[in-house]
């Protein structure tokens, strides 16, 4: 029988599995091609290839065929059912598929195998009333996907100075893959068709569900949440970044939808579906590129509030611009945002809750700001609005956040600055090696 890989993964501080030294870390260099991150990232790269194509197939589906009125209320009927996993099946299934071995692997081979399935069964139902279930099948597969990788990465690290990095490569890859698959799938939609393009997508969605099979099948919470870390993870300063979070998630699906629909109602040529995704992908690769460096300059705080303010401004901007560019622009600004914000969003919680499993703190958050996109997604199905009228609402929503983040932080300063007179208004950590001061603007 061949020798394991390694051995099994130890319980260390702060809730993350620390590996053993034959994992090598990810900012080496050197070629690891037994790591289990590895396995997780090609994983992310064929996943996310599938979804671009998937969205391109869909752009010359039924749904560009029929009037805007009849696929808004397809769609308002099957997205409004997409809430109930989020709403309902993760809070109960949640705790048990934590401490399940290999629960969350589970959650990425399913994930992959049924998208398969179902490009399969979309290629038959592109003309029939059946692709808007499958459709948005896909899409929750897709949403599990994203709670199940959350989770997955504290594990697949050495220790909690690489889920920044690990968290911005993952986000990188994705970017890179979808961007690198939205070109030939126009090409192949536009000389072949979209059942081409499914099949493309069931090849790619394959291949991931091979890779997922090589992800260790490792517990994300062997043990129930722990008096300390239940505090920590309600501590002021997280809860205020999990709100602004969840209004940037809002926000991206909204814009998502409200394109969508408004490109469908102007006539627009598939092609400016293809522009639309391609600048939400590389929105996404440029915010996980200049996360890291933005860290190492200012406080995570400032560059989450400064994602707020710029989304806000963004799309004041495009509000006068208008016409279909504007959409693209807006993506691109708008996946720039929401992946900074969300790797800032990570770093506070490894800062201000060193006690925290993160395997599983990180699912739960995933699964709250899932559950704000679906929310955000369903206003612009079930409502008619102008290009100018979503664009205003998208800027009201970003504006709103960015007033509560920074006004609940002064609170919560002015708050430390009575109680802890004389020192600074951080959050305290526990004994431990010594830390780097955060740097200041």
């Amino acid at each position: 029988m061949a020798a394991p890989l390694s051995p099994p993964p130890r319980r260390g501080r702060a809730g993350l599995r620390t590996s053993p030294r034959a994992w090598k870390p990810l900012g080496s260099g050197r070629s690891a091609p037994s790591a289990p991150f590895v396995y997780l990232a090609r994983t992310q790269a064929l996943i996310s290839a599938g979804d671009t194509l998937v969205a391109l197939a869909l752009a010359g589906s039924l749904f560009f065929s029929i009037s805007p009125d009849a696929a808004r209320t397809q769609v308002a009927q099957y997205l409004l059912l997409t809430m109930a996993p989020f709403a309902v099946v993760a809070p109960l299934l949640g705790p048990w598929i934590d401490r399940a071995q290999g629960g969350r692997r589970s959650m990425v081979i399913l994930s992959a195998a049924g998208r398969v399935a179902l490009c399969i069964l979309m290629i038959d139902d592109l003309d029939g009333l059946l692709l808007f279930p499958e459709a948005l099948a896909v899409l929750v597969l897709a949403k599990g996907y994203s709670v199940a990788r959350a989770s997955l990465v504290p594990g697949l690290v050495r220790d909690e100075s690489e889920l920044v990095e690990g968290n911005a490569r993952l986000i990188l890859i994705l970017g890179v893959s979808g961007f690198a698959a939205a070109l030939p799938g126009l090409l192949v939609l536009e000389f072949l068709g979209a059942e081409w393009v499914l099949a493309l997508a069931a090849v790619a969605f394959a291949g991931a569900t091979v890779l997922a099979l090589r992800i260790p099948a490792t517990r994300v919470a062997d043990r129930p949440p722990a008096p300390v870390e239940q505090a920590e993870l309600r501590s002021r300063g997280v809860l205020l970044g999990a709100s602004a979070m969840a209004f940037l998630r809002a926000v991206v699906g909204f814009l998502a939808f409200h394109l969508a629909f408004w490109y469908r109602g102007d006539d627009a040529p598939t092609w400016w579906f293809g522009v639309v995704l391609a600048a939400s992908s590389l929105g996404s690769l440029l915010g996980a590129a200049l996360a890291p460096p933005l860290r190492r300059a200012v406080r995570e705080e400032r560059i989450l509030l400064g994602c707020l303010v710029v989304t806000t401004l963004a799309a004041l901007g495009v509000l006068r611009m208008g016409g279909r560019p504007s959409g693209a622009v807006l993506a691109l600004i708008v996946g720039v945002t929401a992946q900074a914000a969300r790797l800032s969003f990570d770093a506070i919680v490894q800062r201000d809750a060193p006690d925290a499993n993160y395997g599983r703190s990180f699912a739960r958050f995933e699964t709250r700001f899932q559950l704000a996109w679906v929310v955000g997604a369903a206003v612009p199905v079930l409502i008619h609005l102008p290009l100018a009228a979503g664009y205003a609402a998208v800027a009201v929503l970003a504006g709103v956040a960015a007033v509560s983040y920074a006004t609940g932080h002064q609170v919560r300063a002015s708050w430390l600055r009575r109680v802890l007179p004389g020192r600074r208004a951080a959050p305290a950590s526990r004994p431990g090696p010594p830390r780097a001061p955060s740097p200041t603007p």
